[in-house]
């Protein structure tokens, strides 16, 4: 079986449903119409055809996707591994570990998985060694009271909030609103105005709350801030959806400055990066719940399966009503 052509199909997604699901809240507006989808397909010649997603910046990571293509076809698809190295060599200097490289890698590497399993008539959460659980934990969004009691209702069991704007007053709300029935999140998106002594502050301020995690209090970039946020307060702190490849997300993890890893499945690398992430922050005892707030369904359900296979699997994003 060779490769004999790939495929891509560049969506933009409009808003939120038009017919939401009976008492589902409206969609925030922060995600309705500002969303890009690229899909993958590679064609083999035995007519076996295997689909990927690549999230970020999809205009560019379609020119990336098309420059990458030239070496795989004519390439056994089953070589997974050896291809992603072929890839990782071509992108050597040329963002291998950003948005772009990481995303086309992801897109065609995630489309290689689906062929393998297609042409083995086995699930990829097989191929990945088997499930461990049947069913994954999902989480919502709300940053109102009235949001997250409608995501209880439908039983959710946790969900994020966002924002840097009075983040300890929201949570205090939240907390007050649901009590102890569900978990609770908070995305501070590391701004680059809240310096690590700052986010410090917010971190013990938030500590009675009993949150799941604390996620891009800062940049994660700034390690040594993750470290001295990690000294100062007693909270799991997450981090990793900007980060691409094994390479990428290494220090965060070899450096414990995290409690959970938040690889994006749509530009982390692919389903064999995943893995390995997966695998590195095993050893060190952090949890995966992998970053999923902008993508579509080809890439939730690589998610899925990643997340079935693995041991240190803590929660799923998504958007409730995509």
């Amino acid at each position: 079986m060779k490769i004999a052509a790939v495929d891509t199909f560049l969506m933009h997604v409009g808003g939120p449903p038009a017919d939401p699901a009976p008492g589902a809240p409206p969609r925030p507006a922060a995600f309705g119409g500002t969303r890009n989808w690229l899909f993958v397909k590679i064609r083999t010649d035995e007519g076996i055809t295997g689909i990927g997603e690549c999230s970020g910046w999809p205009r560019v990571v379609e020119t990336a996707v098309a420059d990458l293509s030239r070496l795989l076809i004519g390439e056994d698809p089953t070589h997974i591994e050896r291809l992603w190295g072929k890839m990782q060599v071509a992108l050597m200097g040329h963002g291998m570990t950003g948005t772009v490289g990481g995303g086309a890698m992801t897109g065609l590497d995630m489309a290689l998985w689906d062929i393998k399993g297609k042409a083995l008539n086995t699930p990829v959460w097989n191929l990945l060694g088997g499930k461990v659980r049947d069913r994954i934990r999902i989480y919502g969004h709300a940053n109102t009271p009235e949001v997250a009691l409608s995501l209880r209702d439908r039983g959710v069991t946790a969900f994020k909030c966002g924002g840097v704007a009075d983040p300890v007053r929201k949570v205090a709300e939240l907390r007050e609103a649901v009590g102890d029935e569900m978990d609770i999140m908070i995305d501070l998106h590391g701004p680059p105005w809240l310096t690590p002594a700052d986010a410090a502050l917010v971190a013990r301020a938030l500590e009675p709350y009993g949150l799941l995690f604390v996620e891009d209090p800062i940049a994660p970039e700034n390690l040594d801030g993750y470290r001295r946020i990690r000294d100062a307060a007693n909270i799991p702190l997450a981090a990793g959806e900007r980060m691409t490849t094994i390479f990428g997300q290494r220090e965060l993890i070899e450096h414990d400055l995290v409690d959970v890893v938040q690889p994006d499945t749509g530009r982390a690398g692919g389903i064999t990066q995943m893995k390995k992430i997966a695998a590195m922050a095993e050893a060190h005892h952090i949890m995966v719940a992998p970053h999923s707030g902008s993508l579509g369904p080809v890439a939730e359900y690589a998610a899925l399966h990643l997340l079935a296979a693995i041991p240190n699997a803590l929660i799923l994003e998504r958007l409730e009503d995509d």
